[in-house]
């Protein structure tokens, strides 16, 4: 009897774990299934508002703000998942004291101007900063960054490739103080004592003596702004001086398109050796109020867009969030299971848009202003930019019986449609074809 006793316990906590571990299965793939449906039901995870950015500091004297890991809002941006996009924004007359990432940074100015100390093995650089600035900063690169304006505010659009955590990526702050505190805090006392050879009271006091919530940003008199703002490279103190060795001033260079309705600038390795290393382009589109860009794509490159000023919309041709229940009627109907979704939405100023490569694609300006876009191009080596509309579209350049086999039309027709509009890159956009009373097309 005591034999059989043990043998029904037994089976009775074998049958409690089984039950429980089924239970935790069921529950975990109702969780992974909750959560493939939000993310299907997102129909543009392509894009990222204010209310997407994530808080790495913030003071009354700055801020330092990213958005997600791109995986994480969606798995259609894994290809980008290495990546982070980061603004610094850095008040009238204040320093970001001494800091550096674990992460290799491609930085473009956006606005406002100061000074960029660089710190590196064996020397010290400062370079001038003004709006269409572009320069890099290697991962473990000591900086700090003055802004000596009395009144604007300097705004550094980043994008960042970290070397520790695949897209994860963290500051390391010297500066004293709690909010963030100085990494030095960390170590034991007896350690500091060690490598400063200072007593653990005057490491403490040095270390902490910053007021709880100045954090990194600090206001900076007009002597420190002046001696932190000289050149060591042109030996001259801000305004004066020449052209910094290490950065490239993109709004020097002529606009690569420009008309009417726009102006784009870009640059790749062959102007600035860095991005070669990092496999990046890098441009800035300035499209005229009304104006738009026609449609194009890029063969290999993934756009990582960030509006700078104004505001209008995009659309984009995605074959990978069409409705799964489409593609199965579409099946049953007999015909391709490749849809296409209309990805749209309106961008304002602060807006990032990811365009992943040989995704066709338009972006139109508001007829409230202009509408600024910088653009950080991944995999920029071998890319080629192909226009669908335009002076130089695609359809132009084929032949005669490809023209009529693919649209089954005559090719004078095809012709008509193709050769119609004469502008390249930008074009007048969809706003002049609205009729009283329609809404604005990005509303």
């Amino acid at each position: 009897m005591g034999m059989r006793r043990k043998l029904c316990f037994t089976l009775l906590v074998l049958s409690v774990i089984v039950l429980s571990a089924s239970l935790s299965l069921a529950n975990t793939q109702e969780w992974e299934g909750q959560e493939e449906e939000e993310e299907e039901e997102d129909e543009n995870p392509y894009v990222f508002e204010s209310h997407h950015f994530l808080s790495k500091v913030k003071s009354e004297r700055g801020r330092i703000l990213s958005i997600p890991k791109f995986d994480r809002r969606s798995k259609l941006l894994r290809g980008i998942r290495r990546y982070r996009v980061v603004i610094q924004q850095v008040n009238p007359e204040t320093v970001l004291t001494p800091t550096y990432l674990d992460a290799t940074a491609v930085n473009f100015v956006s606005s406002g101007q100061g000074t960029i100390n660089v710190i590196h093995e064996d020397r010290r650089d400062s370079f001038k900063l003004e709006k269409g600035v572009v320069f890099r900063l290697r991962a473990g690169t000591t900086f700090s960054i003055v802004n000596h304006h009395r009144r604007d505010k300097l705004n550094i659009i980043q994008l960042l490739r970290p070397v520790n955590n695949e897209g994860q990526f963290e500051p390391f702050f010297l500066a004293a103080g709690s909010n963030p505190e100085s990494f030095f805090t960390t170590f034991s006392s007896e350690i500091l004592e060690a490598a400063f050879k200072t007593s653990s009271g005057e490491l403490q006091r040095l270390f902490s003596r910053r007021e709880q919530g100045q954090g990194v940003f600090v206001k900076a008199s007009k002597e420190q702004i002046r001696a932190l703002s000289v050149s060591e490279e042109s030996g001259g103190i801000w305004p004066f001086g020449g052209q910094s060795r290490g950065t490239l001033r993109l709004f020097k260079k002529h606009p690569t398109q420009s008309n009417n309705f726009g102006k784009l600038y870009e640059a790749d390795r062959n102007d600035y050796p860095p991005l070669e290393e990092e496999d990046l382009s890098i441009s800035y589109a300035n499209i005229s109020q009304d104006g738009m860009i026609a449609p194009y794509y890029n063969a290999e490159s993934t756009k990582i867009a960030v509006v700078t000023d104004g505001d209008g919309y995009f659309e984009m041709a995605c074959p990978h969030v069409s409705k799964s229940g489409d593609d199965e009627q579409q099946q049953q109907e007999g015909r391709s299971g490749v849809a296409y979704h209309k990805i749209r939405s309106a961008i304002r100023t602060g807006s990032v848009f990811v365009v992943p490569a040989g995704h066709p694609v338009v972006t139109v300006a508001s007829n409230r202003g202009n509408l600024e876009i910088v653009c950080f191009e991944v995999n920029a080596k071998h890319n080629v930019r192909y226009m669908l509309a335009g002076k130089k579209n695609v359809v132009k350049k084929m032949e005669r019986e490809e023209k009529e086999l693919t649209f089954d039309a005559r090719r004078e027709e095809v012709d008509r449609v193709f050769g119609n509009q004469n502008e390249e890159f930008f074009v007048q956009g969809p706003e002049w074809r609205q009729q009283p009373g329609q809404g604005r097309a990005y509303e």
